[in-house]
């Protein structure tokens, strides 16, 4: 009899909601869910589930019973997690969370020399600007462009980028070029919705800090809109170096305000605890570390 089965079992049915969903989850066959969730109640003399022929719900005992079934599995996975980092061998799936720009232009050509290094690992990459709930979303890790806030997560800087405010020859040549940030607040901006500062762009100039509050014409989360937009001559941009560095050098976008330097970023691996990190996460962080050493210009 195995009781530690059993109570996997049943936990995947009541996280799942279904007799068919945990099934699934656990590679097993739908009678074999069943039969293990029904000898577990036999064996407690208890009925644990209420089943309908539309859904599943717990009795009062199945409420007490999946509690400690969760401390229980979640003790052992972390035994295991445990023993694994002392043996160094990064294994399993590893789910990362990154910036969609920064995911395509940067880190996709760093994930084939992490994996051939690591041949027992898999890579599960999503990429989205939405900053993700890594516990609840079950992410391992996720790469960060940002002030960071203080939060229950773990972070290490991998490296830093420069934010650059430019627009196109052709904007510039009807509307001007701004010579102090202050000048901004008269142009069309196209704003990236997820910036920290907000509509509020800072600078550190030859006087000190300086601020301008803009007034965007076009707001979109996605950074590759508002380079698109930059480029089709709609207004001044805020973006990272390492988006618009090749529109610079061609001179299809022009950077502003040479006196004033935009804020700097750093690019961290977010994960959600210092406790018994695995290796996969240590070694993947180290491998990025090591790719990402310089400033990301």
């Amino acid at each position: 009899m195995d009781r530690f089965q059993e109570m996997s079992v049943f936990s995947a049915v009541v996280d799942a909601g279904s007799f068919v969903g945990a099934a699934d989850a656990l590679a097993l066959s739908r009678p074999v869910v069943s039969r293990l969730v029904a000898d577990l109640e036999t064996r407690l003399g208890v009925r644990l589930l209420h089943r309908t022929t539309r859904r599943l719900s717990l009795t009062a005992e199945g409420e007490v019973f999946h509690a400690r079934c969760k401390e229980l599995l979640a003790g052992v996975a972390e035994a295991e997690a445990e023993i694994t980092s002392r043996s160094g061998e990064a294994t399993g799936l590893l789910k990362v969370s990154a910036p969609v720009s920064f995911g395509l232009l940067r880190l996709a050509p760093l994930w084939p020399g992490f994996l051939a290094r690591h041949p027992r690992v898999k890579l599960d990459v999503v990429l989205s600007d939405r900053m993700v709930d890594l516990v609840e979303e079950g992410f391992d890790l996720a790469v960060r462009i940002a002030r960071l806030p203080a939060s229950s997560l773990v972070s290490r800087q991998l490296a830093t980028t420069r934010m650059v405010v430019c627009a196109s020859p052709a904007y510039l040549r009807r509307h001007g070029r701004p010579r102090e940030p202050a000048d901004l607040a008269r142009h069309s901006v196209v704003a990236y919705s997820l910036l920290s500062m907000g509509d509020t762009w800072s600078f550190e100039g030859p006087g000190g800090p300086a601020s301008v509050k803009v007034e965007p014409r076009l707001r979109t989360n996605s950074g590759d809109t508002c380079r698109a937009a930059a480029l089709r001559h709609a207004g001044v941009i805020m973006q990272p170096a390492f988006l618009v560095e090749d529109d610079l050098r061609a001179g299809t976008l022009v950077a502003l305000l040479p006196d004033y330097r935009c804020p700097e970023l750093g690019i961290h691996a977010v994960y959600p605890s210092r406790k018994h990190v695995s290796p996969k996460v240590r070694l993947l962080i180290d491998h990025l570390e090591r790719s990402l050493r310089q400033p990301v210009n």
